[in-house]
């Protein structure tokens, strides 16, 4: 039934200077028992054109470009093409530890009955590369595991999802903006089997004109509301985690002073390096235990 161990998906549009940074770093590591999968949503600014070159040259296993309705749906369609028995998403702007993400899949892979692993992660700001912080989910899984809380938010870019496991969660809510908010509040309240990596995976990279930083106040409260309603989420002494709100007040931070800042030009070449040799000093530098009783 599968083809691959993990499936690495990509849903992008429009995102060309960050999409040959992340995909060419992926393919240059990727392994035998390893997939690419990436939708386009009919992008326009020669990302379409590159991603066709790469298919034909049988860079990446799989690909579509076509409009999608929202980010959700993009998505959704990844990871129902993905042919591996762990699906990672790529975000096309963040950074990603792969000895630790295949760390986690070894993990899986030799516990079946495991149905996501979440772990620490770094976010950092593209106009400001050098300041970088620590995020981890920890006590809130902790506090989850003993059942003190239904359920528990985390982020997606850290997220190593089992393929068959989708079939239990469900996929990402097209009418949510915030979609792995809710999907980790849905995954949670519905008792998924979760495994804590105390390593770091991943860090979100905060960058001019993403999803998150669009997203309007009204948005952010009638989710926090059917948070509540849906899945009994306490929140973090507010109505959507103290993550997501961060991450969105970043976002807007970063939008906001790329849109005043049009003479701004940002090294991609010497930017990314960095976030990526941070990432992995991190990683290394971490205890990377495996969580799953407390």
């Amino acid at each position: 039934m599968y083809k691959f161990n993990i499936s690495y998906i990509i849903s992008t549009r429009n995102r060309l200077p960050f999409l040959k940074i992340t995909l060419e770093k992926l393919i240059d590591i990727l392994q035998n028992d390893e997939e690419i999968v990436v939708i386009d949503g009919n992008s326009t600014d020669g990302s379409k054109e590159y991603l066709d070159n790469l298919f034909e040259r049988k860079k990446i296993h799989q690909y579509i470009s076509e409009p999608d309705e929202n980010q959700a749906h993009g998505w959704n369609k990844a990871m129902l093409l993905a042919r591996g028995i762990l699906i990672k998403k790529i975000i096309d702007d963040d950074v990603f530890e792969y000895n630790a993400i295949r760390k986690c899949a070894d993990f899986m892979l030799q516990n079946p009955n495991y149905d996501l692993c979440i772990s620490n992660s770094l976010t950092a700001n593209l106009l400001d590369s050098i300041t970088i912080s620590k995020n981890t989910r920890l006590n809130e899984f902790k506090h989850w595991r003993k059942g003190v809380t239904k359920s528990f938010s985390f982020s997606d870019v850290y997220l190593l999802i089992r393929r068959n496991a989708l079939s239990k969660t469900g996929l990402f809510n097209t009418q949510f903006v915030m979609m792995d908010w809710e999907f980790s509040l849905r995954a949670s309240y519905l008792q998924c089997k979760i495994v804590y990596y105390t390593g770091y995976t991943a860090m979100s990279v905060n960058t001019p004109g993403n999803i998150t930083s669009k997203v309007s106040k009204e948005t952010l409260k009638k989710e926090g509301e059917i948070g509540i309603l849906a899945y009994e989420y306490e929140g973090d002494n507010s109505n959507i985690s103290i993550y997501s709100k961060l991450k969105i007040k970043i976002g807007k931070i970063v939008y906001k002073r790329s849109e005043n800042s049009k003479n701004q030009s940002i090294n991609f070449s010497e930017v990314y390096p960095n976030l990526y040799k941070t990432l992995e000093e991190t990683e290394f530098q971490s205890d990377k235990n495996f969580i799953v009783d407390v």
